[in-house]
């Protein structure tokens, strides 16, 4: 498959049924001898308690259970409190680890969003200023330059553009 040839998905599909059914059939072996393994702990320190005889035996035996109950829950507040100190103890490397490898900022990506929308999804429901920039710009009305121009009619003055134009000329 390295050459670059891809696997049909019915032969995947196939080969997938078959490594899932291998591992069915390792977890209920696996079942299996957890049962005869818990059998055989149980026969061998745990023998069957012999209940005849009379009521002080009886007391007796049961005073040797409870003492017995007692050392195994002592063991286990011990083992439990071994691991959370352990787990402590992880947790606390683990944030070295991470303090001296530094956290990699990730690449920012470019967001078109108005200066309103990044408030509002900040702010939520306190956002009231608008922020339109473009309104609060003061308005510059341009001036017209007008040209100085006779009221009068054009044809009027044609002659005394006419004498600059001979000023020019004779120059």
């Amino acid at each position: 498959m390295s050459d670059g040839k891809k696997m049909t998905s019915s032969r995947r599909h196939h080969l997938k049924s078959l490594i899932l059914s291998i591992g069915a059939g390792w977890i209920e072996q696996e079942k299996k001898e957890l049962v005869t393994a818990k059998a055989a702990y149980m026969a061998e320190n745990c023998p069957t308690p012999d209940l005849s005889g009379d009521q002080a035996a009886l007391m007796e035996f049961c005073k040797k259970l409870h003492q017995a109950i007692d050392k195994v829950d002592e063991a286990r507040y011990d083992a439990e409190a071994k691991v959370k100190k352990a787990d402590a103890e992880i947790d606390d490397l683990k944030l070295k680890v991470v303090d001296l490898a530094g956290v990699k900022k990730p690449a920012l990506k470019k967001v078109r969003m108005s200066a309103d929308a990044m408030l509002k999804a900040l702010l939520g429901g306190q956002h009231k200023v608008t922020m339109d920039l473009r309104s609060n710009l003061k308005q510059v009305k341009k001036e017209v330059k007008e040209e100085t121009t006779d009221a009068g009619d054009w044809r009027k003055n044609v002659e005394g553009k006419a004498d600059r134009k001979k000023m020019f000329e004779t120059s």
